[in-house]
Formats: C-alpha cells, structure tokens, sequence
C-alpha cells in the first residue's frame, strides 16, 4: 500500500476512534502562541495552569506582555516548567513582533506563509515544530506540524525510517492530505492523543485503534 493512501487510512481509523478533537485549545491567536511556546518539553496540564495565571493577571496580549520584566514573567509561568527558558523565548518571540509588526498579529500574518516561516525559525527558541504551530493554529496556514509522536507512530508503523528528519515527515503528509487547515489541526491532534493512549515508549497495541500494527516493527523501533 503507497503511503499516501497508508497516511489516510490511519487518519480514518483514529478520526473515528477519537472523534473531533478541536486542538488547539485557546481563546485568541496570541493564546495560541503563547500555548505553544510554552508547551516545549512540558504537558499541556501545567501550560494550562500557566495560561490562567497570565490571564488572571490580565497580561494575556503582546504589549501587556512585552511591557513586564522578563523575571516577573518567569515568576508567573513556572507551572509551565523551565519558566526562566520560556520567559526568555517568550521576551524574544514579543521583541520580534513589536519590532517588526508593531505588535499587531495582523500584520504579522498577513506575511506570505514561507516567508513568516523564515523570519519565526530565526526568533530565539523557536523550531520547526513551535513555528508550524503558529502558523497553522495561531494563522490558518496549512503547516503540518510534526512531533516526537509522529515520528515513532510513522517509524514504528514502517512509513519511515527512524533518522527520518522533520523536512522529510512533514513533505510525506503535505504531499498526501488534502491542503486543508481543519484536517492538518484534526491529524496533528489525532497523532498527540496516540501517543500519549497508545504509542508510548512502551506501546500499547493490542487496544491502539491502528489494527494492533506490527509487532515486528514495533519490536525493532524500541530495540534502535
């Protein structure tokens, strides 16, 4: 079976086991941004917690934000884990936006999509995953967001080979699904409630809503 039809089946079996997940979680696009600095290395419990206790304080927009001092920051999101990193990276992600777009979200978004692409990878802490993040839940842009669980379901699953680089993964689904937004938020978010169910280090296949996989593959993957 080529991969393209592989990659929608198993988009079919999980959207009928899991059901519309509505990822990402976030009352405006900044929330968004904010979410997905913030998750890095970290479960999306304690960003909530984290998310809250912006809120709470009312700083939850890019001029409040920028505004505060990065140690006061760094105070508020420690439920979100390594808090003095993200405060920086956040600090660093809010610099870019009022230096180049005045803070406006708007203006930033309305940057042809590789471009953005571009200049946010070049912002201080943020990767191929947190800027795809943005792009495709914080912008509509079809950026298909790949992560350590889409590695090990693929590579497990023999779509990949486990050196198989972001690059890669992320033109295997762009070149697959149909470009379009919902169904890039739905797949990405299908593939995190996988791993975290089923495809854990230890995985679970005999209950995984992907016909159990191959226990050979399986096998080799968590012995490389």
């Amino acid at each position: 079976m080529n991969p393209k039809l592989r990659l929608c089946r198993i988009y079919s079996s999980l959207d009928a086991h899991f059901g519309d997940l509505h990822w990402w979680p976030g009352e405006t696009p900044f929330e968004i941004i904010v979410g997905a600095i913030l998750t890095q290395n970290t479960a999306w419990r304690n960003v909530e917690t984290a998310i809250g206790r912006l809120k709470n304080r009312r700083i939850m927009n890019p001029r409040s934000m920028r505004l505060l001092p990065e140690q006061e920051l760094a105070s508020i999101i420690r439920p979100a884990g390594f808090f003095n990193v993200k405060a920086a990276r956040l600090k660093a992600f809010l610099r870019f936006l009022h230096e180049n777009y005045g803070d406006s979200l708007e203006r930033m978004f309305a940057v042809d999509t590789a471009s953005l692409r571009s200049a946010l990878l070049a912002v201080h802490g943020i990767g191929p995953e947190t800027a795809d993040s943005i792009l495709l839940y914080a912008g509509g842009r079809p950026a298909f967001v790949v992560d350590a669980y889409t590695k090990r379901i693929l590579s497990r699953h023999g779509l990949i080979s486990s050196t198989a680089d972001y690059p890669y993964i992320q033109r295997l689904f762009m070149a697959s699904l149909p470009k379009e937004i919902p169904i890039y938020k739905q797949y990405h978010a299908l593939i995190v409630e996988t791993g975290k169910a089923f495809c854990r280090k230890t995985p679970i296949c005999s209950a995984c809503p992907l016909g159990k996989g191959d226990p050979v593959r399986v096998a080799r993957a968590l012995a490389s």
